[in-house]
C-alpha cells in the first residue's frame, strides 16, 4: 500500500485526519484554531492555503465554514430587508457571503488531482454546480439526519457502509452555547472512516 499524503482543511476535530492515520497514511488536519483531537503533531495551525504550499498533497478534503453558504443562510438573505435596520449591516453580510464563495472556489481550483469539499445544502449548488452526491449520517452507522453535500474532483462517490434506523436531527437540537458551532461541524466517525477507507483504496488502485 502506498502511503498517501493528505491535507484535511478546516478541521480542528482531527476526526478525518486520524481515520486516515489509522490506515497508515500521512494525514494532517489544518485549521486556524488549535486541534481538539489530541494530536497537535499532526495539526497545521495556519491559513489553509499556506498549508497547501508545504507539500505536494495526494488528496485534499476540505470543510469550509458554512455560515454564509447554507440554505438557512439563503432564507436569512431573502428576509434581509425586513430584518435589518441598517444598510451597512446588510452589505457586510452580503460581502461575507461573497468572501465565503470565493474561499470555496479557491479550494476547488487548487492544483491537486483529488479534492473533496464538504458543505451543507446551500448556495454553492447554484453559484458553482450541483454536488456529486448528498450523504447522510444514517448511511454510515449513525442514526441521525444531516444532509451533507460532497463536491468531488478525481474521486468516486462514497458508498454507504452501514444504513441504520432511528433517524433524528440531534445536532440541530443542541442548546445554544459557545461550542455549538464547533460540535455541529465535527465529522461523524462513520463518515470519516468511509473517507479514509474508500478514498485511500481508490487512490492506491489507480
Amino acid at each position: 500500500m502506498k502511503k498517501l499524503l493528505i491535507l484535511v482543511m478546516c478541521e480542528e476535530s482531527q476526526n478525518v485526519c486520524l481515520a486516515f492515520r489509522a490506515l497508515g497514511h500521512e494525514a494532517y488536519s489544518n485549521d486556524l484554531l488549535p486541534c481538539s483531537g489530541g494530536h497537535p503533531e499532526f495539526h497545521l495551525q495556519m491559513d489553509c492555503f499556506k498549508a497547501f504550499k508545504l507539500k505536494k498533497w495526494d488528496l485534499i478534503i476540505a470543510f469550509p465554514t458554512c455560515t454564509y453558504l447554507t440554505i438557512s443562510a439563503n432564507k436569512w438573505y431573502a428576509d434581509m430587508p425586513k430584518r435589518l435596520s441598517g444598510v451597512l449591516v446588510g452589505e457586510a453580510r452580503r460581502q461575507a457571503r461573497e468572501e465565503a464563495i470565493k474561499f470555496f472556489m479557491k479550494i476547488v481550483n487548487l492544483d491537486c488531482p483529488h479534492i473533496a469539499i464538504e458543505n451543507p445544502i446551500g448556495i454553492m449548488s447554484t453559484r458553482y454546480r450541483k454536488p456529486n452526491q448528498v450523504i447522510q449520517p444514517w448511511m454510515f452507522g449513525h442514526g441521525e439526519t444531516e444532509a451533507t453535500c460532497l463536491w468531488l474532483k478525481g474521486l468516486p462517490n462514497l458508498i454507504p457502509t452501514n444504513i441504520v434506523e432511528g433517524r433524528e436531527q440531534r445536532l440541530h437540537k443542541l442548546a445554544p452555547s459557545k461550542d455549538r458551532a464547533m460540535l455541529r461541524s465535527k465529522t461523524y466517525s462513520g463518515i470519516a472512516e468511509a473517507f479514509a477507507k474508500q478514498y485511500g483504496d481508490y487512490l492506491n488502485n489507480l
